[in-house]
């Protein structure tokens, strides 16, 4: 006889976890199904064991500008193995974490790969063999994988995908990264801290395209200070390979091409989702290009069925995955009669982003340009780190605070920043959006002293002609 819950959630990422979670804690009998690692991706093999590797770049920067804070460091030098271990530690630790989470919640768990077969039907190939559960909802939380280069797949030798990346045979010392988002250009930054010779190409008109112009060209001249290599509105083609080397033609904007041989490479071209083969077809569920369409809920088309996270229309981003399965759990819980529970939809427009590179970038809203495409007249305030106290008594002065409002109403419509703890700060202001805050609730605001977080207040001042410290 087949298993019968309330909920199966196939995939156990930071959305599938979570709203397997939630709907425990509504009390709905809950199980998830995952096919190699609680956690997903993202614990295992992306968000959090990234950025140990990327904070073991930033202790090695600062030893090796030790004098810089009057302190002497000699003989420093990385040894990967060894960096790679407490980033592979970091993710361990924390799938047990999940593991304890599922018992907490008295979470069933399948290990298998899960397919639905029917409506309500979820068939799990696994440790187990192959099992029939059945459940009144169903939350495909799949997640997504790197998307391959045309004609050149990943082969973990010489070209490399992010969990390649994460787990290296050998450092680098001649690096391509293809591709300037997140991903890209976090890699890039460890692997040029870590000394090796790196190379972007963005085939965009500029790097980290999705952010603020003014956001994307401090990256750029930050990063080629640091010794980075930058091509935008390039193409590459990876033209052969040998047991050493990737040899790629890069053709520039002008439409000059030079082939140039590279130790290794990293592909960061985008994602694609993991629905092939999971019986979106049998069922009739609408997808584009692979992706689950939803609506503001994590409906699907197709009644009981569920969709969160990178799966459906983006941004792929995990706290979004999570926020999601969040509001699918609740959706679900009323649906299935609880008076008690009030989902909020999902609103986009609310949804940080954050990339953890040297300098760090964060963002929320609308940029400038985007706004004014919106049809918005304007105010925009900006405040360089260099008129803050604390970043100069960090050594960290490089770096600036932007922000957007609606010059009619003064509604706060987008935040920008990029310097040294910004991916901490941007929440602030994610807070404030998510209040509906005008300028005058953030001029009103008392800032604490000595901090970064006083650029936000003085970014904040200046789109009003305010501001005090510049």
């Amino acid at each position: 006889m087949a298993d019968s819950y309330d909920v199966i959630v196939l995939g156990s990422g930071p959305g599938g976890y979570v709203s397997a979670i939630r709907c425990a804690q509504l009390g709905l009998k809950t199980a998830i199904v995952e096919r190699e690692l609680l956690g997903g991706i993202c614990l295992n093999w992306g968000c959090i064991p990234t950025k140990a590797l990327l904070r073991s770049a930033e202790i090695f920067h600062y030893m090796q500008h030790a004098k810089d804070y009057g302190l002497a460091a000699k003989e420093i030098e990385a040894d990967l193995d060894a960096v790679v271990k407490r980033s592979r530690g970091v993710a361990a630790q924390l799938n047990k974490g999940v593991t304890g989470l599922m018992k907490k919640n008295k979470i069933t768990v399948h290990m298998g790969s899960g397919k639905l077969v029917a409506a309500g039907k979820v068939e799990v190939k696994g440790e187990k063999g192959t099992e029939e559960l059945t459940a009144k909802h169903v939350i495909v939380a799949t997640g997504a994988r790197a998307r391959d280069l045309p004609g050149n797949p990943a082969d973990g030798d010489r070209i490399w995908t992010y969990r390649h990346a994460m787990t290296p045979k050998e450092m680098p010392s001649k690096l391509l990264v293809i591709g300037s988002g997140a991903i890209g250009i976090e890699f890039a930054s460890f692997y040029n801290d870590m000394g090796v010779d790196v190379t972007v190409v963005e085939m965009m008109d500029r790097i980290v395209p999705v952010e603020d112009k003014d956001v994307s060209a401090f990256l750029e001249k930050a990063l080629t200070k640091q010794g980075m290599t930058i091509k935008t509105g390039a193409k590459v083609e990876v033209t052969g390979k040998t047991a050493k080397s990737v040899k790629a033609k890069i053709t520039d904007k002008a439409g000059k091409a030079e082939e140039t041989e590279f130790s290794h490479a990293i592909v960061a071209i985008g994602i694609v989702p993991n629905t092939e083969e999971i019986g979106l077809e049998k069922l009739g569920i609408t997808a584009d290009r692979g992706f689950i369409q939803i609506d503001d809920y994590g409906r699907t088309n197709v009644k009981g069925v569920w969709a969160i996270g990178d799966c459906t229309p983006g941004p792929w981003l995990a706290h979004k995955a999570s926020h999601e399965g969040v509001t699918a759990a609740e959706s679900i819980a009323k649906e299935l009669g609880n008076k008690d529970v009030h989902p909020h939809a999902m609103d986009r427009r609310n949804i940080p982003g954050c990339t953890y590179c040297h300098p760090q970038i964060a963002s929320v809203g609308m940029t400038e340009l985007k706004a004014k495409e919106a049809g918005y007249e304007v105010k925009t305030g900006t405040f360089p780190f260099i008129g803050n106290g604390k970043a100069i008594a960090l050594g960290e002065a490089e770096g600036f605070t932007k922000t957007v409002f609606d010059a009619k109403t003064g509604e706060l419509l987008g935040a920008h920043m990029i310097g040294a703890e910004v991916t901490e700060m941007i929440q602030g202001y994610v807070v404030g959006k998510t209040l509906e805050t005008t300028e005058a609730e953030l001029m009103n605001t008392i800032f604490p002293h000595p901090t970064i977080s006083e650029s936000m207040h003085e970014s904040v001042l200046a789109a009003y002609g305010r501001a005090l410290h510049i």
